[in-house]
């Protein structure tokens, strides 16, 4: 007798059957009769995005292969193919292409599928101005535009918007950007129905992915979900692809969106991709967000490219007396300068931030770093960012010289210097993993934080550091107090290299030991001490009260 198959199998199956039956009734009422395929084949080679195809194949080698996300496709290695400095070509090359695990990498192919049709077939492989003739030259030939000037043109933003964005940025969202923005020139709407599309798709994933989700309240560490937005390398992306959209379209001379609709998509697509979301890093992991200024840069933003799209080629000023030459301009590329200018503007302050180069000297830290293949790795708190800049700005009351704490990894001849892991998240974690390697290899360095919590008087914990058989105390917090005063004596825990121990103090006078092991008892300074399953109590006669327990982590 057959069983009925599970939940979550029933939900797969009812999904898949809604989207095949939503797609079969849309087909049947448009019948389209060969008129998709048709539009399709007019601006692509044999109908499809090649170009597109060709650019998602780069990105999966990159994490596939490079990254060794092939054997390990949930923790790919991400420090050495980050966008460090101008001093590591390497990083600077493959951080438009890299990402820093499946979710990152799925997100942004999903976002190239849907938007990056759009631009190709905005271009398209057959040429569109007049007088071109196709197959006369490599730049009209349309398996060259397809399978190369395209992709060339992907590869080249992937690496403008690594050289230019601020800080060591990765992940392939800089030129999905640019997508969206070439396709917001020609197509304003369908690129904002294309986001929704998209978003869409990554619900349809999830869903399939997971049919079922079950939650409850609970703690949970997350820094601000905006300071999680590469907002910087993001709009010199969109800046990019709107002047390649515009360069494109002038020449084409084809038939411009109206300045309302460029105006609103650019918004709504701003809006959905949390454009206004202008933030900075104050260090101690706090962030300022500038909502009202981004929301008004966005504004600024869609009137510019509405202004430019939408302009004559007429003069802005007719001038008689003035040289031909001058007298020519158009009114479009008066406003492609101004967006030309932004994108510099932008672009402008990642060369000061791209010439850094890891501090010298010795890395903060109570104990020597763990080295592994030219990376230092340890532990430190409230120590200033190791990122040395040729320029220190300060603006707003915030300055680019910020404190942190957490876990360093520092390789000198690749540039890095980074916190790995902050402070607040091992603070939840207890335990992590940092992964280290480079081209064909990888290598890890276990991180693992122990405390207790003095009653009513605060944590001491310490971090330590294990590789390779070694085994190094990175950090001891300073020792804390309990609240508790047992027959006039104070107890304090104290954090050392090998443990934790117990300081018992009456007046002029203290005692120290070692903390008692699980259901196990010590005397020290005239208290005895009893650990019940990570709760120490001191004792005194008939009294009993808890002075500490052991820390937890989620």
């Amino acid at each position: 007798m057959l069983g009925l198959p599970d939940a979550a199998t029933l939900f797969r199956s009812a999904l898949l059957l809604s989207a095949l039956l939503a797609v079969v009734v849309v087909f049947a009422l448009d019948r389209p009769r060969g008129r998709w395929g048709g539009r399709l084949r007019s601006r692509f080679v044999l109908g499809v995005p090649w170009g597109t195809l060709v650019s998602v194949g780069v990105v999966l080698a990159v994490y596939l292969f490079v990254q060794g996300g092939w054997d390990h496709w949930y923790a790919p290695v991400t420090i050495p193919f980050r966008a460090w400095s101008y001093f590591y070509p390497l990083g600077m090359v493959t951080a438009g292409f890299a990402h820093s695990g499946p979710g990152h990498l799925l997100g942004n192919l999903v976002g190239t599928v849907v938007l990056a049709p759009l631009a190709e077939y905005a271009w398209g492989h057959f040429p569109r101005k007049r007088g071109s003739q196709t197959f006369t030259s490599p730049l009209t030939d349309p398996y060259v535009r397809a399978f190369v000037i395209f992709p060339g043109a992907v590869v080249a933003v992937g690496l403008f918007t690594a050289a230019f964005a601020i800080g060591p940025v990765i992940g392939f969202s800089g030129v999905v950007f640019a997508f969206a923005g070439f396709a917001l020139v020609r197509y304003p709407i369908t690129a904002v129905v294309a986001v929704t599309a998209g978003n869409g798709v990554r619900t349809l994933y999830a869903a399939f992915r997971n049919p079922t989700v079950s939650a409850s309240a609970g703690p949970s560490y997350s820094s601000p979900w905006w300071a999680d937005i590469a907002i910087q390398g993001h709009a010199i992306g969109l800046l990019a692809g709107i002047l390649l959209g515009v360069w494109v379209v002038r020449r084409q001379a084809t038939e411009r969106p109206s300045a309302a609709r460029v105006a609103v998509g650019v918004v709504l697509f701003s809006v959905a991709q949390s454009l206004w979301a202008v933030y900075w890093y104050r260090g101690g992991e706090t962030y300022v967000l500038y909502r009202a200024a981004g929301f008004a840069l966005v504004i600024l933003l869609a009137t510019l490219v509405a202004g430019t799209v939408a302009a004559s080629a007429r003069p802005l000023v007719s001038m008689p007396e003035r040289p031909d030459a001058v007298r020519a301009v158009p009114r479009w590329r008066i406003g492609a300068t101004v967006l030309l200018l932004c994108t510099a503007a932008l672009a402008g302050p990642a060369v000061p931030v791209n010439l850094m180069t890891a501090q010298s000297g010795d890395l903060p830290g109570q104990d020597d770093p763990i080295t592994v293949r030219g990376y230092e790795v340890t532990y430190a708190e409230d120590v200033p960012n190791g990122m040395v800049s040729v320029v220190d700005v300060e603006a707003f009351g915030e300055t680019t010289r910020v404190n942190t704490s957490g876990v360093i990894v520092r390789n000198r001849d690749r540039g890095i210097w980074m916190t790995a892991v902050s402070k607040g998240r091992l603070d939840f974690t207890g335990t992590t993993r940092v992964r280290l390697g480079g081209v064909g290899w990888r290598d890890s360095v276990r991180v693992q934080r122990t405390g207790w919590n003095a009653i009513g008087g605060g944590t001491v914990y310490r971090v330590r550091l294990s590789h390779d058989g070694r085994n190094v105390t990175a950090y001891t917090s300073p020792s804390v107090r309990a609240d508790p005063v047992i027959a006039g004596r104070n107890v304090s825990v104290e954090a050392t290299r090998t443990g934790f121990r117990l300081n018992v103090s009456l007046g002029n006078r203290s005692a120290t030991g070692p903390m008692p092991a699980v259901n196990e008892t010590a005397s020290i300074g005239g208290l005895e001490f009893a650990n019940a399953e990570g709760r120490v109590y001191a004792i005194n006669g008939a009294t009993r009260v808890r002075v500490a327990r052991r820390e937890t982590y989620e």
